[in-house]
């Protein structure tokens, strides 16, 4: 039988926090209205127990399957997503919602300030992942769900997947962070930070105010280029370009020479179509905030029945495995269900996203056991 997939889906939003009732920030801060862009796959059940909340990366958005109206690609997940794929949506009510801060359809500092009718740029509030969390609760509440038979996600999603069982660790059954780490280290705030200054390097960023105006593409194409190198491993750069060069000889200018260069540049001049320099300041920033560890994640968790996987993959030195080690020990320090899985692939941080049939495996099997034991009421 071919795989039909999800075929046509519809972005849609949720808007609260109306004035009264902002949502209040880590920072102490109140922000409001808000909206989040989320979507949904499959149907949610009688019981309302067959939920599943799929949490995006630094880059990714609310469509993480199916085709928007007019799309030539389906979303940033696809192949993780459907009949019959690793989150089955013949069994499964599958919800995926744009973070706060984003700039895909929720609140961020692209967003109109309702105060000056104008974008907020950097009047917008310092977000961090427990608000951007705190924000899919009450699309949570809104949609009628009780409680999440899953939430799971890579990277910076693998951190809200943390940040919900800190935050609401009654709410889950399971949990699946991917490719993650309970706080970033010296090396990936560096990372970021070389990002960010980037993007406020670019003349045309003008402090956040460029809206209406010329948008700073340099500095943001610049910061993409530099994260993706991140996301590859040596190998995978190996097998996909070597050397090759774009024509036979050396250009002897600044011309580009190799196929890598002009293909980071293609990544980031395609990046910049998509994405909101500020945007790309306020996440990167909220990785950078991050921090459940020295046994803060387990914190008050005896008792808990969550049930974890936990997957990591060898050629990822963005996000090494010591870093997923970190996650499964804490979780055993508490006692906390975990089941940790190494996989063997050679893409580096971009395994997640790519290491479909290994990945579909593990997670069909481990959510269908989740699910199996809910039924029991065990």
């Amino acid at each position: 039988m071919k795989d039909k997939g999800i075929g046509i889906v519809e972005t849609k939003y949720f808007t609260f926090a109306e004035p009264g009732q902002e949502l209040v920030l880590a920072s102490g801060q109140r922000l409001g209205p808000i909206t989040l862009a989320y979507e949904t796959y499959g149907r949610l059940n009688k019981k309302k127990d067959n939920a599943i909340l799929i949490l995006h990366a630094l880059s990714g958005d609310a469509h993480a399957a199916g085709f928007n109206q007019g799309d030539k690609k389906p979303g940033w997940w696809d192949n993780m997503i459907g009949p019959g794929r690793a989150f089955n949506t013949d069994k499964y009510f599958i919800v995926c919602s744009n973070v706060l801060g984003g700039c895909k359809g929720s609140t961020g500092p692209s967003s109109i300030n309702p105060k000056t009718d104008k974008p907020y740029g950097l009047d917008f509030p310092i977000i961090t992942i427990s608000d951007m969390v705190n924000a899919q609760k009450k699309l949570m509440d809104y949609l009628g769900i009780k409680k999440l038979l899953s939430v799971t996600g890579g990277s910076m999603g693998g951190m809200q997947t943390l940040q919900w069982f800190k935050s609401y660790p009654w709410f889950l059954s399971s949990a699946i962070p991917i490719a993650t780490a309970l706080k970033h280290s010296p090396q990936q705030i560096a990372f970021d930070e070389v990002g960010r200054q980037a993007i406020m390097a670019d003349p045309d960023w003008q402090k956040g105010d460029y809206y209406n105006k010329v948008k700073p593409e340099r500095g943001l194409a610049v910061a993409r280029m530099m994260g993706h190198i991140t996301y590859m491993s040596d190998v995978s750069m190996e097998k996909k370009f070597s050397r090759r060069m774009k024509n036979k000889n050396y250009s002897y200018t600044f011309k580009t020479d190799f196929e890598v260069e002009g293909y980071l540049q293609y990544k980031g001049d395609s990046f910049v179509k998509r994405f909101d320099p500020n945007s790309y300041l306020y996440i990167t920033k909220a990785m950078d905030y991050f921090d459940l560890s020295g046994k803060k994640l387990v914190a008050g968790a005896d008792g808990n029945e969550t049930r974890f996987m936990v997957i990591g993959f060898k050629s990822d030195w963005l996000y090494p495995l010591y870093q997923s080690r970190e996650i499964v020990n804490q979780l055993k320090y508490r006692r906390v269900g975990v089941t940790y899985c190494e996989i063997p692939s050679t893409y580096g941080h971009d395994a997640f996203l790519l290491e479909v049939d290994e990945q579909t495996h593990l997670i069909k099997h481990f959510l269908s056991s989740v699910y199996r034991n809910e039924k029991d009421g065990k």
